[in-house]
């Protein structure tokens, strides 16, 4: 009951985390409920997948879970997918882009990482609030994207770090 207890106070601590990050809590609820209807809408996460990112014969779909992209304009709020090919995120809204025209265009944020372009993957926390854990997947040609806010933060970084893993013996085998 001890162990039960403690997994359930971990995600509660976990969606609290997730939550503080948006700029308003109502906004943030707003968000998190229609993505879960967008995720019924279209029949799971691995069709959303599919949908945003190419998917090759043979890709599989590990982990999807709620978090925050770290820009410089501040977080945002989105799915990381993990796949056997690649790390992906897409934002939970669109955003506006300037065009040559003067106007607007509404654009679903992305970063896309093939597995073969990740280094490695850090793990950092707030030294003031512990609670507050990153995620940092260093790139080969040296670039840093930092995740954060995630509901359960271990899971998903234990998910990214073995499918690395996985995918350095994969290529030392060959």
């Amino acid at each position: 009951m001890n162990l039960l207890g403690k997994k359930a106070d971990t995600f509660a601590h976990g969606v609290r985390e997730h939550v503080r990050l948006g700029p308003k809590i109502s906004e943030t609820v707003k968000g998190k409920l229609s993505l879960g209807a967008r995720i019924l809408q279209v029949g799971g996460l691995e069709k959303i997948f599919k949908q945003l990112f190419s998917f090759s014969e043979g890709e599989k779909l590990l982990k999807a879970c709620q978090c925050y992209l770290s820009t410089s304009a501040g977080p945002i709020a989105g799915l990381l997918f993990i796949s056997s090919e690649k790390v992906a995120f897409c934002s939970e809204r669109s955003i506006k882009v300037p065009c040559a025209n003067g106007e607007y265009l509404r654009v679903h944020y992305k970063v896309v990482v093939p597995l073969e372009k990740i280094k490695g993957v850090n793990q950092s926390e707030n030294m003031k609030k512990l609670s507050q854990k990153y995620m940092e997947i260093v790139t080969v040609d040296g670039f840093d994207i930092w995740f954060m806010g995630f509901l359960n933060y271990h899971k998903a970084f234990k998910c990214l770090q073995q499918t690395i893993s996985q995918r350095l013996d994969d290529v030392d085998t060959f």
